[in-house]
Formats: structure tokens, sequence, C-alpha cells
């Protein structure tokens, strides 16, 4: 009795460690997919980065533009999507409003930082003089 216990507690530990993560980033990597539009910044999972000029749904292969060089690949091939800076642009302010009294003091300790950094190069090259 123990020893189906112990082969039901492994299926579930490879389930819930294995399966339902890769199901996961396969559902997630689709949805990607599916919101390509022309003019998305890729990198394919070759680690090549293009602009994409053209979707064929039907046969699932993408055209990718890398600087004048077109080729064609599947879609299956497109390891991420770059945000666009229109994008980028509209996520940040959001994420600006609430980090702005941060990043403002962070400039001042920066600079403060950077003083004490100089002061000690200027003793250590009025050593080496004497």
């Amino acid at each position: 009795m123990s020893s189906i216990i112990i082969i039901v507690l492994m299926i579930a530990f490879m389930y819930f460690f294995m399966i339902r993560p890769q199901q996961k980033q396969r559902k997630e990597h689709q949805s990607m997919v599916n919101h390509l539009k022309k003019g998305d910044q890729v990198v394919m999972i070759s680690r090549l980065h293009g602009v994409i000029d053209e979707i064929n749904t039907t046969d699932q292969t993408v055209t990718i533009d890398c600087e004048g060089v077109y080729l064609t690949f599947d879609l299956s091939a497109i390891a991420r999507v770059i945000p666009s800076k229109t994008q980028a642009a509209e996520a940040q302010p959001a994420s600006q409003a609430s980090d702005a009294p941060a990043s403002e003091a962070a400039p001042a300790s920066e600079s403060a930082e950077a003083a004490d950094d100089q002061k000690p190069a200027e003793s250590d090259s009025a050593d080496a003089d004497k």
C-alpha cells in the first residue's frame, strides 16, 4: 500500500513541478504569437533581432526584416517581442508616479558618493608627488 502512495506522490510532484509550468509557458507563448503585428520588434530563438514585415497565418510563418535582409521563420521560432518605445512610454508614467520621490533622492546620494570617491584619488596623487 505504501508503494502505491509513493508512486501517486511522484506523479503529483511531476505534474506540479514539470508539466503544469510547461503548459503555462506554452499558453503565454501562444498568446504572444496571437498578438503579433507588422512592425513589432522581435527576437528569434537563434537570438536574431528583427522587425516583423509579414505574418502568414495559413502557413504559420513570419517574415522578418533584419537590416534589409528578409528572412522567413516559423511563428514558433519567435522567442520574445521587444516592447516599442511608445509602449514603454505608456507603461512608464504609471510606474514613475509611484517612484518619483525615490528617484529624486537617488541622484543626490550618488553625487555625494562620487565626491567621496574623488577625495581619496586626489590624496593618492599628492602622496605620489612627494
